[in-house]
């Protein structure tokens, strides 16, 4: 039997509303992200599932984010997979309910919601953990752990552990899990002129969000910063309030910039990292071997979400291209270039460096950690 487009988004439609209608959200994202909802029976079949899981539960986990579900396709922050993980991982034992595309929040308003124990677990930027656990805004730090590998070295280092997370955990949060995207890039609007060496960014204004660090790298590497809310940002760029910004290509493509842009440049500078925490007093009241799954549940998750960064990046840039975006990678001398002119190296970052860790000392024992190869491979742009 054959059924054209209009007949399959109909009944996609009408299930999606069916099931989100009886209360069965999360059983409608689970259909809608395998490619289920125009089939009653798979519809009917998920929702089932969905609720005999949540019955045998002990324990609902409520998970956070501001993506839709489709989202992983070019930004790989895998909900279903994690959802799927924890469940599996604890025997049934936690069921996950998602709360996807900022249907109950994003950003900050996340993370408080996990502090303040409302849900117990979300998703959000590193740069929106800071103000909650400032040591985490050691990776804001250019060139510090801008690449996929250093990132990742870095957060599952032992030295991590013990010098970030007990900072992390006394503002009352447990990291699940950190997730790769990729690197920030440069970003020039439609008109502008390709960035290759920090000589080009000389007057150009610079979309920065509140970062202190973002700033400073920007004006060190020549730009005018000019911090604009992120929600106010895709009409800056198109009036020119702003030249350029730099999300990963991922998140370009995610936020409807492929149509703005002329020029990506991979600096890879600065990591569009996220985390997915949990409310500490949460995880430390469950049985422990319900603990150790949803920490196995985040491994495994981990693991995946590494393998699947150069197929989202894939896809994202090859959807930015077909707007007409042209991208450029840098040799190691020119990347040696915006090294030197805006690098963790230089002076003027010693101050974030003892603010942050609290001591030098502390400091170097994670730079060794973001340069020595952790068991995790991860591919780099």
């Amino acid at each position: 039997m054959v059924h054209n487009n209009d007949e399959l988004k109909s009944a996609e439609r009408r299930n999606f509303l069916k099931l989100a209608g009886t209360g069965s959200f999360t059983a409608a994202m689970v259909a809608g992200g395998a490619g289920m909802l125009w089939s009653d029976a798979a519809v009917a079949q998920t929702a089932q599932e969905e609720r005999e899981r949540e019955k045998a539960a002990d324990h609902v986990m409520t998970v956070g984010t501001a993506y839709v579900l489709g989202a992983s396709r070019s930004y790989p922050i895998l909900q279903l997979d994690l959802k799927e993980n924890i469940q599996n991982a604890t025997n049934g034992k936690v069921y996950v309910k998602l709360a996807p595309g900022g249907q109950i929040g994003a950003g900050g308003e996340l993370v408080q919601k996990v502090q303040s124990g409302t849900i117990q677990a979300a998703q959000h930027s590193l740069s929106n953990f800071a103000p909650f656990a400032s040591a985490v805004d050691l990776i804001n730090m250019p060139y510090f752990c801008g690449s996929n590998q250093r990132f990742t070295n870095l957060t599952q280092s032992d030295a991590w552990k013990k010098e970030v997370h007990p900072k992390v955990e006394a503002a009352g949060f447990k990291a699940l899990f950190y997730v790769v995207i990729d690197p920030r890039v440069v970003a020039v609007r439609k008109g502008g002129n390709k960035v290759i060496t920090p000589g080009d960014l000389d007057g150009v204004k610079f979309r920065v969000p509140g970062s202190k660090m973002l700033q400073q790298y920007y004006r060190m590497v020549g730009a005018n910063p000019t911090p604009v809310a992120w929600g106010e940002t895709p009409s800056a760029i198109k009036q020119g309030v702003a030249d350029a910004l730099d999300p990963s290509v991922g998140a370009l493509y995610v936020f409807g910039f492929k149509d703005i842009l002329s020029h990506v440049t991979f600096t890879q500078a600065v990591p569009d990292s996220q985390v997915y925490s949990m409310n500490l007093e949460w995880f430390n009241s469950l049985p422990s071997d319900v603990q150790e799954g949803i920490e196995f549940a985040g491994d495994i998750t981990t693991q995946q979400n590494l393998a699947k960064v150069p197929a989202a990046r894939a896809y994202a840039m090859s959807e930015l291209a077909k707007a007409g975006v042209q991208f450029h990678s840098l040799s190691d001398s020119q990347l040696g270039e915006w090294k030197a002119a805006g690098g963790y190296q230089n002076s003027e970052w010693d101050e974030f460096k003892v603010e942050l860790a609290g001591s030098m000392d502390t400091f170097a024992k994670l730079e060794e950690a973001a340069g020595t190869m952790g068991r995790y491979y991860v591919h780099d742009a």
